[in-house]
Parts: C-alpha cells; sequence; structure tokens
C-alpha cells in the first residue's frame, strides 16, 4: 500500500469522517455516495439529466424562506416542508459547528418525514450527512 494511501486513511480515522473511530466499511460507501453525487450533479450541470422534484422544490423553499430556522414547517403547492439543519463542519476541537447542512423534508399528514424523500436528500447531498472536524 502506498505511503500516501496508508497516511490518509490514518489520517481519517483520527480526525475523520465518522469521528474518532475507523469504520472502512462506513467511509468506503460514503465516499462512493459522494462519488456517485458529484457525477450526477455534474450530469445535471451539463443538462444530460433534470433536476429532480427534490432540487427543484428545495430551491424554491430556499428562495422563499431564507431565513427559516430549524424544524420550521412552511406550505408550498399544498404540501408541509420541515427546514433541518445538522453540523457540517466542526472546529478542531469539535465543540463549535463552523457550517450548518440546511435542507428540507417532506412533511406526511402524519407530521413525519415521508422516508422517500429523505432517502433522495441523502442521495442527492450526502456530504450534508458527514461531519467534519477539518478540511480534506
Amino acid at each position: 500500500m502506498p505511503l500516501k494511501v496508508l497516511a490518509d486513511r490514518e489520517r481519517r480515522a483520527i480526525y475523520g469522517l465518522t469521528g474518532m473511530v475507523y469504520t472502512p466499511h462506513i467511509d468506503d460507501y460514503m465516499q462512493a455516495s459522494i462519488k456517485k453525487a458529484e457525477i450526477l450533479a455534474c450530469l445535471k450541470v451539463q443538462g444530460l439529466l433534470t433536476l429532480s422534484e427534490v432540487e427543484v422544490i428545495t430551491v424554491a423553499l430556499d428562495l422563499l424562506h431564507k431565513r427559516a430556522r430549524n424544524n420550521a414547517v412552511v406550505e408550498y403547492d399544498g404540501n408541509a416542508y420541515q427546514r433541518k439543519f445538522s453540523p457540517l463542519k466542526l472546529s478542531k476541537s469539535g465543540k463549535v459547528v463552523r457550517i450548518w447542512a440546511k435542507y428540507w423534508f417532506l412533511q406526511l399528514p402524519s407530521g413525519r418525514a415521508d422516508p422517500e424523500w429523505e432517502a433522495q436528500v441523502r442521495e442527492i447531498w450526502p456530504t450534508y450527512f458527514l461531519i467534519r472536524t477539518i478540511d480534506m
């Protein structure tokens, strides 16, 4: 194994994508998810793929409700959407959130998030669900 690959793996184990514990299967899955999302985003920018309903509605909601707080529920086209925030980047100490990921979940009539919508959000923006303590 090349020294650079080994050093990067050790660095991820210390600061990494999943905290202080190195979990190779989860990290490999997340890296593949991130690569897939990058490829799909590139194809969408080039116009070879159309934007999904989730992306179109997210852009519209972001424009209409720029200052929505965490767990705020808004109406759009007869559906309720809940604003969610999750930590995207932490300080080196891990005590302060530097960057927040912002996304919307479609709410079902029961008040719970639609699992299919949530799965699409996680597929489109997998990096929103990683917590980083340093830039990699």
